[in-house]
This record gives structure tokens, sequence and C-alpha cells, in this order.
């Protein structure tokens, strides 16, 4: 494999879905060696940001409905996996279940993409309040919410790629 083929195969998932981060990261020379979470996330959210609004959408619609139908099949990603059940998203009763997916249909009926949040830290509750806030903010004011939390997913992704000692 080349050293692009192994830079993609690593972290072409760091933005969900969306490998044509990594590659045209990688391809602009903004790799930088040593590599750390912080230079590398720099560089790809740098990549993000410059994309056409419809590359933009289309990774914010690569994200997954929080504990929706992807997760109920089990077919998220595994990093998506891993943080929806760190929130506690795998163990909701049937009542937060409906909350959850009465709110993933609105949203998505409003913003055409899907409420997207780090929720590292963060609690079902907390998560369902930040929903209930970010339903009501305007179409601009919400794919720029979705955006700067899909730049931190990708930064906390980072971070548990690369060595403690590279960050």
């Amino acid at each position: 494999m080349t050293a692009r083929a192994d830079f993609i195969k690593q972290f072409g998932g760091v933005f969900e879905h969306s490998p044509f981060i990594a590659e045209r990261a990688y391809d602009a020379g903004f790799i930088l060696v040593p590599m750390s979470a912080k230079k590398l996330h720099d560089a790809m959210a740098s990549i993000f940001r410059k994309a056409s609004h419809e590359e933009r959408l289309g990774v914010l619609r690569a994200h997954p409905d929080l504990a929706g139908k992807l997760a109920v099949a089990g077919e998220l990603t595994e990093d998506s996996r891993r943080e929806q059940a760190g929130a506690g998203l795998d163990r909701l009763s049937p009542e937060e279940h409906g909350r959850f997916t009465a709110l993933n249909t609105a949203y998505m009926e409003k913003f055409g993409f899907p409420f997207i949040i780090a929720v590292k830290g963060l609690s079902k509750d907390d998560i369902l309040a930040a929903f209930e806030t970010r339903i009501h903010n305007s179409v601009e004011e919400e794919f720029a919410t979705a955006a700067a939390q899909v730049e931190k997913i990708a930064l906390l992704r980072l971070n548990a790629l690369l060595p403690e000692t590279s960050k």
C-alpha cells in the first residue's frame, strides 16, 4: 500500500463516511511529520471548510440519527456506536427513544440533515436539551452549528487515533 492509501485508510473516516477530506488534505501536502491530532485536525478542518456547500452538506448527511434506525439495527460505524453508547443512547427507555425519534424526524424535515452533536461527556438529558434548543435555529445557524460539531467530533476521533505522545 502507498503512504497515501495508508493515510486514507487510517484517517478517511474521521469525517463520517467522507474520505475526500483526508484525500485532499494529503494531496495538498498538509500532512506534516511528526503528526499530531491538532495539526492533522487543523489541516482536515481547513479542507472541510473550503469544500463546496453541497460537499459539506453531504458530510452532515453522512452522520447517523442519534439513537435512530441505524443504531437500532446495529449498523453504525464503530466510532458512532462507541460515541452514542458512551452517552447512554444505547440504553434509552421506550419513552426516551420515542422522544429522540420524534425530534430526529422534525429536525430532518426542517434542516435536511441529521442532528449532530459531539456526545462525548454529555448525558442523554444534555443531548435532548440541546436538541430541543437547536431545533428552533434558522437553517443557516444550524448548518454552521452542525458543521462546528462535525469538526469537534473529528478532533475527538483524531485524539483517539493518535498516540498520546504525538498530540
